[in-house]
């Protein structure tokens, strides 16, 4: 790993696609502790709260027509119409989160199949654990990788600009002199005056 990080970032740096080897470099993956956070997520959890929202959803809708049925007219509003938009929201959200989420999973099984991730003995599917703690371990192997290599390569720039430095002031430090007219030249402007 530490090869390929290392190509990596010299890669990018010759083809100044990236800050790579310099101060305000910036790490091309995911954190390691945003990997830990995915792993530690279940689709089961989500969709446990989404069935409690609907069910309160449900029961606040319910209280809400029991509420419109013993009230009278001249009470009703503005009530009715205030809750029956907010119900309406809600229901739309709600059904918003639950087709994204359905999305999510769905997009997330397909991509374990495009790594090869298989469930671990006793689960049907590739969990998030699973998937996310293969890549929680490697970016931070990586990212150990990334800080020495552009430590490195930081040092060997620094290096670059003082030898830099260092030949232009010996190139400015040489010193031209006016060439002394001697023999011939000499007794010809001797004779000449």
């Amino acid at each position: 790993l530490s090869r390929v990080v290392s190509v990596y970032c010299r890669c990018l740096a010759w083809c100044w696609l990236s800050d790579a080897g310099r101060e305000t470099c910036v790490y091309p993956l995911p954190e390691p502790q945003d990997l830990f956070q995915a792993s530690q997520m279940k689709f089961e959890d989500f969709q446990r709260d989404l069935r409690k929202l609907r069910k309160d959803l449900n029961a606040c809708s319910a209280e809400m027509g029991k509420v419109c049925k013993l009230s009278s007219e001249e009470n009703l509003q503005p009530f009715k119409d205030k809750m029956y938009t907010f119900l309406s929201q809600a229901k739309t959200e709600l059904e918003t989160q639950e087709k994204q989420l359905e999305e999510t999973q769905k997009i997330f099984l397909e991509l374990s199949v495009s790594f090869s991730v298989k469930p671990k003995a006793g689960e049907k599917e590739v969990s998030p654990n699973t998937f996310f703690s293969i890549w929680h371990e490697f970016s931070t192997d990586f990212k150990d990788h990334w800080k020495k290599q552009n430590k490195l390569m930081l040092q060997e720039r620094v290096k670059m600009a003082e030898d830099c430095f260092k030949q232009a002031r010996e190139k400015a430090s040489y010193s031209v002199k006016p060439k002394h007219a001697t023999g011939i030249v000499r007794l010809c402007t001797f004779y000449h005056s």
